[in-house]
C-alpha cells in the first residue's frame, strides 16, 4: 500500500483477512460450516440410491420405487439448499472478487514501481559512468578499446584468483 498510485484496500477487508488467504482444506471446512445442509442433501441422495440398489437386488419393486422417490426428494432438497445458499452468500462472492481485483491492481502497481526504481538506478549509473569518462578518467593517449582490454584482463585475473581459492 505504498506509493502514490497504489490504492489502499477498503477497511471492510481488514476485518476478515483469513477469509481471503485460505487453502483448499480451509475453504472446504468453511463451506461446510456455512452451508451444512448441502452435504446432508448429498448424503440423503446417496442413502436413497444405495437403498434402491439393495431393494432391486432383493426384487422388492415397491421399496425400489419408494427409494427412487426419496432420491428425487433428496436431490430436490439439495438443489433448493444450493440455490438458497447461493443467494445468501452472493454478497461475499462479490466482495471476494472485488478484493482479488484490488490485490491484482496493487501487485501490478508494485511491480511497476520496482521497475521504475530499477530504471532510475540504471540511469544514474550510466550518468555517473559518462561523467567519469568526461572528466578524463583515462590516461592521455589511451583509447577506449585499450581501457576495455585492461579492465577485461583485471576481471579475468580476479576471477582466476577467486576460483583458485
Amino acid at each position: 500500500m505504498s506509493g502514490p498510485n497504489s490504492a489502499p484496500l477498503p477497511s471492510s477487508f481488514d476485518e476478515n483477512e483469513d477469509f481471503y488467504n485460505e487453502n483448499r482444506l480451509e475453504k472446504i471446512g468453511r463451506r461446510l460450516r456455512e452451508e451444512p445442509l448441502i452435504p446432508l442433501g448429498c448424503a440423503l441422495t446417496v442413502w436413497a440410491i444405495v437403498g434402491a440398489t439393495r431393494s432391486m437386488r432383493k426384487g422388492d419393486h415397491k421399496m425400489t420405487n419408494l427409494f427412487f422417490r426419496r432420491r428425487l426428494y433428496a436431490q430436490a432438497f439439495t438443489i433448493a439448499v444450493l440455490v438458497a445458499g447461493n443467494l445468501y452468500w452472493q454478497k461475499d462472492r462479490v466482495k471476494r472478487k472485488e478484493y482479488e481485483k484490488l490485490k491484482a491492481e496493487k501487485d501490478r502497481m508494485d511491480r511497476r514501481e520496482r521497475w521504475l526504481r530499477e530504471l532510475e538506478m540504471r540511469d544514474e549509473e550510466e550518468k555517473a559512468w559518462k561523467e567519469r569518462l568526461a572528466k578524463g578518467n583515462r590516461k592521455e593517449g589511451e583509447s577506449l578499446a585499450e581501457m576495455v582490454k585492461e579492465k577485461t584482463a583485471e576481471l579475468k585475473e580476479l576471477k582466476n584468483q577467486r576460483d583458485g581459492k
